[in-house]
């Protein structure tokens, strides 16, 4: 990709270098990962709120899900379960992955926005009108798979997870560690799994892609959908069905998408 840069005061346009790219490139990494930094900071320090209103919270029973749930699924409750630290500085690292993981969904959508910028001025005039408000459709579909990993796939796994067991000599009591693990396992990963009609957008205006194709193979992503499902989620059927209803939906949406793109620019 070649940017071009405009000189304002002889107003000419130059190319811009291999190495100037690298240079705008370093910039653009180095405000994200700044933004990453100082909202970490500000989630380490967070440290009562963040564990005992956020992290641990899908662990209690009068968590917003369990009693939405209550009328149609009186067992539905979380495990009773301590967490425990068999590691030493298990805590202490464990809150370091905390902040990190909750400071980059904080920060999602200003660093996508550096990402944007750095990849903007290599587009042509109409591709960047095509792409208007990209960031904060992004941004939204990221937050809104995040969201709905933590309200629905987490309660889900930790009730089916805690309640697991193989006999009465296995008693459930996992780690801090491998609990932070699972949840940022239920979340993150749906975040990015919603962005699926974005891709699906992009492929569709490069012309990889198009609505006959995706309708075509509508029963093929139905089963893809619900592999992936299973691997992200617990081996519970109505747990995968909660993650794969959402994203059958969004690859709906996504046949519209590229049916949409398609005729605005391929006109008959």
């Amino acid at each position: 990709m070649i940017k071009a840069i405009k000189n304002k005061d002889q107003g000419e346009t130059k190319e811009m270098s291999f190495f100037d790219h690298l240079e705008e490139l370093r910039w653009h990494l180095i405000r994200s990962i700044g933004a990453i930094f100082i909202i970490g900071i500000a989630v380490f320090s967070l440290k009562g709120f963040v564990f005992n209103d956020i992290i641990f919270a899908p662990m209690y029973e009068t968590f917003p899900t369990y009693t939405f749930f209550q009328n149609i699924l009186p067992d539905f409750k979380p495990p009773t379960f301590e967490l425990t630290t068999v590691e030493f500085g298990e805590s202490f690292f464990v809150h370091i992955k905390v902040a990190f993981w909750l400071s980059l969904v904080i920060a999602f959508p200003y660093v996508f926005y550096e990402f944007w910028k750095f990849i903007k001025p290599g587009l042509y005039e109409k591709e960047k009108k095509a792409a208007r408000g990209t960031v904060f459709v992004c941004s939204s579909l990221f937050l809104l798979g995040v969201l709905f990993g933590y309200f629905i796939i987490t309660p889900f796994g930790i009730t089916w997870l805690g309640n697991y067991t193989v006999g009465p000599k296995a008693i459930n009591s996992p780690t801090l560690s491998s609990y932070v693990s699972y949840l940022t396992m239920f979340t993150i990963p749906t975040g990015f799994v919603f962005e699926l009609p974005i891709v699906i957008y992009f492929l569709a205006r490069i012309g990889l892609i198009d609505a006959p194709f995706l309708r075509k193979y509508r029963k093929h992503a139905f089963i893809l959908i619900l592999v992936l499902s299973a691997l992200i989620t617990p081996p519970d059927v109505l747990t995968q069905f909660l993650i794969g209803i959402p994203v059958f939906i969004l690859y709906e949406l996504s046949i519209f998408v590229a049916g949409r793109t398609y005729k605005k620019h391929n006109p008959e």
